[in-house]
């Protein structure tokens, strides 16, 4: 599934990251990586932007950067 499919609470796993090299290089700054666990914290209302939480670090992405990493929800 994907990122922007989960709600706030969820935790899950990034399986694959479906990007260029610049955004995959970004995520990766950020701790947003294969293998990694992360949680929802929040999501807007329209589902345009939500916050999640990797390694400790709070992230805020797009609706269309959620729809490029693949997780399994645990």
């Amino acid at each position: 599934m994907l990122l922007s499919q989960l709600h706030k609470g969820d935790h899950a796993q990034i399986v694959k990251i479906i990007a260029d090299k610049t955004l995959r290089d970004r995520f990766s700054s950020f701790g947003i990586m294969p293998g990694e666990t992360l949680s929802v914290k929040a999501c807007s209302m329209a589902k345009q932007t939500m916050e999640i939480e990797v390694g400790g670090t709070c992230i805020a992405l797009r609706a269309d950067e959620a729809n490029k990493i693949k997780v399994i929800k645990r």
